[in-house]
């Protein structure tokens, strides 16, 4: 991979399709890719054991803190074997595709353990980023999610970003850039808990918990 180019266009419907061979290839390696996403710049790959180690190792991750997945289809919660509770349901029938972050129960034989949270659940968004839901869709499952920057430093919203702060991992191949062009400045995604009798708010973002609290009254937190 040293010929790669330094970041893949991701932007046309043609640059879009010309970038899935390639972007599937880098995770079919085990290696890590950086896509853009409705709120900034993530890095992430597929879900099994070697492919979520690789990607610790690379963002220095400390245990216990998981990533979380993105889809792009309710089957893919199905695949997964995640768990919706009846308010989860309608939270996401609303919120989703979306920024939106839900942490289920389920999944203990399809999902490694080391992408379960403190709360004892997975993290899964159904992303609204159109070329990013291609690429999921044509990778057939779940990829991992972390935001693509140093620890300390502000979440990319542009690949000049990563190429500062990552240049001589993205020269050895480990990691491969689609570029989306520059992100608007935007909030995290809202992190609801549904591990629980209740959703409770666990990281405030994108959408106010008063908006959320009109389709599940029950929710706890603030926002």
């Amino acid at each position: 991979m040293s010929g790669a180019p330094h970041a893949i266009p991701f932007w046309s419907d043609a640059e879009i399709a010309a970038a899935i061979r390639p972007a599937l290839e880098q995770m079919e390696l085990r290696r890590v890719l950086a896509y853009p996403t409705e709120t900034v710049y993530g890095f992430g790959g597929a879900i099994d054991r070697d492919s979520v180690a690789a990607l610790v190792q690379m963002k220095g991750r400390p245990k216990g803190k998981p990533f979380l997945l993105l889809i792009a289809g309710g089957e893919m919660l199905t695949k997964l074997d995640l768990q919706l509770p009846s308010f989860a349901v309608n939270l996401a029938a609303k919120f989703w595709p979306g920024p939106l972050t839900l942490v289920l129960p389920g999944g203990e034989k399809r999902v490694p353990e080391a992408l379960r949270g403190p709360e004892g659940g997975i993290a899964v968004r159904w992303t609204s980023h159109l070329a990013l839901q291609h690429l999921i869709r044509a990778h057939g499952d779940a990829i991992t999610s972390t935001s693509a920057n140093r620890p300390g430093v502000p979440p990319a919203t542009s690949t000049r970003e990563i190429r500062e702060q990552w240049g001589q991992v993205i020269a050895r191949g480990t990691l491969r850039v689609l570029d989306g062009g520059t992100l608007l400045p935007s909030s995290p995604s809202t992190v609801v808990d549904c591990t629980g009798r209740a959703p409770r708010v666990i990281r405030p973002g994108a959408i106010a918990a008063a908006l959320l609290r009109e389709t599940a009254p029950g929710l706890i937190g603030d926002a």
